[in-house]
């Protein structure tokens, strides 16, 4: 199942076309997948941007044209060599910090306008530039020859297949992911959603300000309630600076940028009657 493949079966279920998700998984892959209905889809570039935290598996001994189980194997080479723990989990450490990261070729990366796992389909492997990227914790788990399985938080737009394809060349025995799970993103963790199977158009579903745990929220009278559903700007508390919430009587009715000693609208969720 793709990411588009759940977004049509929560279509279904939640009997609405305003679907959208917060970042595509790998059809391999399993976990979170944070859905928005309704008007909450416009706060989609607010949840993408958290940090991620996934489970993965990778295979020492050899590389995929994917840098996953999916691909086609380039090269096979074997355990040439014994490797221990403790090597694996110091270089997993050496990942920790900002760093440039290449992408894989099959990614869904832009290039010349179209997508990279296109032209990769058609034999056109490109070296994709690289990209900023944090990695902000990672974990060894577990370690049998040759699987071995660690857990990671990293920043958006983090390929966990090229961490896995980077550390089998530290090693230098090749590696791919065989294995990925996303467990959370910002404060939303896997453990407290729903299964597919279990959505339906009566089920209760979380408030908007849910995805919204990295923003300080600001509580707003009526009056500059009416402002914000009209794309108005309102007064901001001294000292605010940064992006907020808004609510009215618990309901989150906007997202707002503070410029200078004002809050500007920049995401609206209950438009003024």
């Amino acid at each position: 199942m793709t990411s588009h493949d759940a977004m049509q079966r929560v279509r279904r279920a939640c009997r609405t076309r305003a679907v959208g998700h917060t970042g595509t998984l790998d059809p391999f892959a399993t976990g979170l997948l944070v859905t928005l209905i309704g008007r909450a889809t416009r706060l989609a570039r607010h949840v993408e941007g958290q940090p991620k935290t996934y489970l993965a598996t990778a295979r020492l001994g050899g590389t995929t044209d994917t840098d996953d189980l999916t691909g086609t194997v380039i090269e096979s080479r074997g355990m040439s060599r014994p490797v221990t723990k403790a090597e694996i989990r110091l270089l997993l450490e050496g990942f920790l910090g900002p760093q440039q990261q290449r992408p894989p070729a099959f990614s869904a990366k832009h290039v010349a306008g179209e997508r990279s796992y296109r032209l990769a389909r058609r034999g056109e492997l490109l070296e994709l530039p690289a990209v900023s990227v944090d990695v902000l914790a990672v974990e060894l788990v577990e370690f049998e020859t040759p699987d071995l399985t660690f857990r990671i938080t990293v920043s958006s737009g983090t390929y966990i297949r090229a961490i896995a394809r980077d550390l089998g060349e530290r090693l230098g025995t090749g590696a791919y992911l065989v294995a990925l799970r996303r467990e959370s993103i910002g404060a939303l963790q896997v453990t407290e959603a729903l299964a597919l199977d279990d959505l339906d158009a009566d089920t209760p579903l979380l408030a908007p300000e849910a995805v919204l745990g990295q923003l300080p929220m600001l509580e707003i009278d009526g009056d500059a309630a009416l402002a914000v559903g009209h794309g108005r700007q309102v007064p901001a508390g001294p000292g605010m600076a940064g992006t907020v919430g808004l609510m009215n009587e618990g309901r989150l009715i906007a997202v707002g940028e503070i410029i200078g000693e004002s809050i500007h609208p920049r995401v609206v969720l209950v438009p003024a009657a």
